[in-house]
């Protein structure tokens, strides 16, 4: 071991091509939210053979699982997840959209990296820990349903962080640095209006068209974004518009609005008034009107005294050290890309853009002035539940747009695999920092009691609602 080496990095390389291995197994294999059988399945068989205690199917979710090694002392989770996307096919190491499939999923977010990076911090805080004799435990949490499925709010639900002292984990990226925990905060209803079929020519007068209703409520709606938060958000989807017989006036109608905002307060004043512009558009068309909460996550909370502590841990260090064959696919992704989307990746960390830089090359400063947009996180419900921190590792060209099929035409490549590695190194150099440090373990509870002083959680799913394990 080098002089300037972290201790708990060589547990990392001495396993980093068995934690390749899954993450190219689970990227072949894309599964969308809830139906990650075969990722599941082999997080789960890593798992054993790492030796970890496993309890599969948690909170009521066949896909999730967590693994737990060490004795005694700070509870350590360490969060991955492998879901994928619908859409985003792709063959990996080829700098044009060539699809495997029509219409197939893809990992277009990463998260065959993620997950395997995870678990390789985990299992690498579990050898340090086993060969240190140190009083501790780590667990490994398998998350599916990250893309709009909300599994971590349903098991911060169940009470499955309820012993647990720090949650740690990460997400690829364009750059290296800490996570700010900004998110927005978002539930997903479905509207279902219901009205009274007719002959659309013959006797419409007879009919209540259900299809009317929901144009209605997105006008309403419409209507509504010039007076909301400007960083709010409400978008929709259309899951059944009532049938393909535009001769039928047509008796249902299924709407799903997806609502965002900055914090848990102004997403309950969203939906409140969503759900009065959904009982304005039944009564204007004669319909009924039901809801159903699909899914909901919350607002990340930041942990400044962990977050400082992961900073340090990268400033140790540094950038994912990338190659010229790396630089050189990355301009090659950077040429199907617009100077919109690279100047994108460095305004997020209010930088002036560098078109010349293929691959990012540094370690973003901690406070840094925030700017761009949001999206959402389950994470968010663990962040409310226990003191989290997030890292944000490069794994593929600056500039490349999430949830396009340039990011999972980058999910095989080597130096996806060097983000992943390095990943896993921040995260379990963070875990072993709060193990061995007592004080930064009491000021990261108290900073985060603090917050809940003054701002209580509430879970923005219904006690009632259950995890949608069937497609919906």
């Amino acid at each position: 071991m080098k002089s300037n080496e972290n201790p708990i990095w060589p547990y990392v390389e001495a396993k980093r091509e068995e934690f390749i291995g899954l993450s190219d197994r689970v990227f072949d294999t894309p599964e969308i939210a809830y139906t990650e059988v075969r990722s599941c399945a082999e997080h789960t068989a890593m798992l054993k053979s790492e030796g970890f205690r496993v309890r599969e199917a948690v909170a009521g979710i066949p896909t999730a699982v967590i693994g737990e090694a060490g004795e005694g002392g700070p509870v350590i989770a360490i969060l991955g997840e492998y879901d994928a996307l619908p859409g985003l096919s792709q063959a990996p190491g080829v700098a044009e959209h060539t699809s495997i499939s029509d219409n197939g999923f893809g990992h277009g977010c990463g998260h065959n990296l993620l997950g395997s990076a995870a678990m390789l911090a985990a299992t690498a805080v579990k050898d340090w820990l086993a060969a240190e004799g140190i009083a501790g435990r780590v667990r490994y949490y398998g998350c599916p349903a990250e893309e709009g499925g909300a599994a971590k709010t349903y098991m911060v639900r169940e009470g499955l962080f309820d012993d647990v002292d720090i949650a740690i984990t990460w997400h690829p990226a364009s750059f290296n640095g800490v996570d700010d925990a900004r998110s927005l905060a978002n539930t997903r209803i479905d509207f279902f209006f219901t009205g009274k079929a007719a002959h659309a020519a013959g006797a419409p007068e007879l009919g209540r068209s259900a299809l009317d209703s929901v144009e209605l409520m997105n006008i309403g709606v419409n209507y509504m974004r010039e007076h909301m938060p400007d960083d709010a958000r409400v978008h929709y989807a259309y899951l059944d518009a009532g049938g393909v017989a535009p001769n039928v006036v047509q008796a249902k109608a299924t709407v799903r609005q997806l609502i965002r905002s900055r914090d848990l307060q102004g997403l309950a004043e969203l939906v409140t008034r969503v759900r009065a512009i959904a009982d304005g558009a039944a009564l204007m068309s004669g319909t009924k009107v039901e809801s159903k909460v699909y899914t909901a996550v919350s607002n990340l909370i930041g942990n400044r005294p962990l977050e400082e502590a992961m900073q340090a841990e990268f400033d140790a260090l540094g950038p994912v050290p990338f190659d010229d064959t790396d630089v050189e696919f990355a301009r090659q992704i950077r040429e199907t890309l617009t100077r919109a989307d690279i100047a994108d990746s460095f305004q997020r960390l209010s930088m002036k853009p560098d078109f010349e830089m293929a691959i990012c090359d540094f370690v973003a400063p901690l406070d840094r002035p925030f700017a761009g947009g949001m999206g959402s996180t389950d994470v968010g419900d663990v962040s409310w539940a226990v003191p989290t921190v997030q890292a944000r590792v490069a794994t593929c060209a600056m500039g490349t747009p999430f949830h396009t099929w340039q990011l999972t035409a980058q999910g095989k490549k080597p130096f996806a695999h060097k983000g992943m590695v390095h990943a896993a190194k921040v995260m379990a150099a963070t875990a072993r920092a709060v193990i061995a440090n007592d004080v930064l373990r009491s000021n990261a509870k108290k900073a985060h009691k603090e917050y809940l002083a003054e701002f209580p959680y509430t879970c923005p799913i219904p006690a009632d609602t259950r995890p949608p394990v069937a497609a919906e």
